[in-house]
């Protein structure tokens, strides 16, 4: 049985690396930030909402919502910023990331569970297990439908 399957790579704080299936990714843009419409009273991790493709589309700072350091704001601002379009049922989510690193294969049989001393409690959530690389690094397998069924958004688009 084939249980290899394509994923994202993207960087998440300075050191780490993570993952998202591609099965829930739509598309993956540049956001320039003045572009981003603010909406008041949200949670720090929500950035406002961006038009995409005529749609309103809500866009997250993954990596303030995951519990590092926010890319929107204070020393590591970045103006450009890549999009990671999610989609489950209908529903759509951005994310928000410092720079994508790669479209790669891997094998979720080799995947490890995610236990929560390994983690930080903010990630631990979103997460469906780890891989561990060539180069012993562990790469984080975000889970997309998670992320976007979070209740922390309160946002039904």
């Amino acid at each position: 049985m084939e249980t290899q399957e394509k994923f994202l790579s993207f960087n998440l704080g300075v050191r780490d690396t993570a993952v998202i299936s591609l099965q829930h990714i739509t598309e993956v843009l540049q956001v320039a930030l003045p572009e981003i419409c603010s909406v008041p009273e949200m949670p720090s991790s929500v950035l406002g909402i961006y038009n995409w493709r005529g749609e309103m589309l809500w866009l997250v700072d993954l990596e303030a919502m995951l519990g590092y350091p926010p890319i929107s704001q204070g020393p590591n601002l970045l103006s450009i910023m890549m999009g990671i379009v999610l989609e489950n049922k209908g529903k759509y989510l951005g994310l928000l990331v410092r720079q994508l690193i790669d479209i790669e294969w891997l094998d979720i049989k080799q995947m490890k569970p995610a236990t929560a001393e390994l983690f930080y409690p903010k990630i631990s959530p979103f997460l469906q297990g780890y891989f561990i690389n060539d180069s012993e690094e562990m790469i984080f397998n975000l889970d997309a439908i998670t992320i976007i069924q979070a209740p922390m958004w309160g946002i039904h688009n």
